[in-house]
C-alpha cells in the first residue's frame, strides 16, 4: 500500500491494489499501523448516482475518517475547518473507486462529503470517534465561498442536507 501526502496537514491518500482471479478480487482496505490511528467503528453507505452526502462533521467529538469504495465511484470532498491551519477554508477533492483502489484518511477538523458517480456506490468509513448526534453539523454542498466544482447542478440530497449552513455561519 502506497501512502501519498497532500498539501493539507495529516490528510493522506492510500493506493492499494485489487488482486483479481477467476473468483473475483481481493484488496487490503485498511492497515491501522500505516495510518497510525485507532478506529472505533465502521459504517457503510449505499448511494445512487447524483446523490451528494455532506458536507458533514462533528464539532465536539471530531472524527478522523478512513474512506474507501467497495463498489462504484465517488467524488470525495473535504474542507479544512481547523482555524489555525494554513489551509483553513480550502478544499481537496479526489475520485475514489472500486477500480482505482484508493482510500483517503481525513483527519479530525475537516468537513466531508461525496457525490455518487455510478448507479450504485457502496462506501465504507472507519471512524476514530463514535457518532454524537448532538455534535453533528452540516455545511451546504454548494456554498459559494468554498468554490467546490462538484460538476452537478441538481444533486439528490437528504432533507437534512438541504438545510445545512453556510460555511461562514459555522463557529468552528
Amino acid at each position: 500500500m502506497k501512502i501519498t501526502k497532500t498539501r493539507f496537514k495529516d490528510l493522506l491518500m492510500f493506493d492499494s491494489k485489487n488482486f483479481y482471479d477467476s473468483r473475483g478480487y481481493f484488496r487490503e482496505v485498511l492497515i491501522e499501523k500505516l495510518v497510525k490511528k485507532r478506529f472505533k467503528f465502521t459504517v457503510v453507505s449505499k448511494s445512487k448516482r447524483n446523490v451528494v452526502r455532506g458536507l458533514h462533521m462533528q464539532k465536539k467529538f471530531q472524527q478522523g475518517k478512513y474512506i474507501s469504495v467497495l463498489k462504484g465511484k465517488i467524488l470525495d470532498v473535504v474542507v479544512d475547518c481547523r482555524k489555525k491551519s494554513k489551509t483553513f477554508g480550502k478544499h481537496f477533492k479526489t475520485i475514489i473507486s472500486q477500480k482505482n483502489s484508493k482510500s483517503i484518511y481525513v483527519p479530525p477538523g475537516f468537513i466531508h462529503g461525496f457525490l455518487g458517480l455510478e448507479n450504485e456506490n457502496i462506501v465504507i468509513y472507519s471512524c476514530t470517534e463514535y457518532r454524537d448526534k448532538k455534535s453533528e453539523i452540516g455545511v451546504m454542498w454548494n456554498d459559494k465561498d468554498l468554490k467546490i466544482n462538484w460538476k452537478i447542478k441538481n444533486p439528490i440530497l437528504s432533507a437534512k442536507d438541504r438545510n445545512n449552513q453556510k460555511f461562514k455561519d459555522v463557529k468552528f
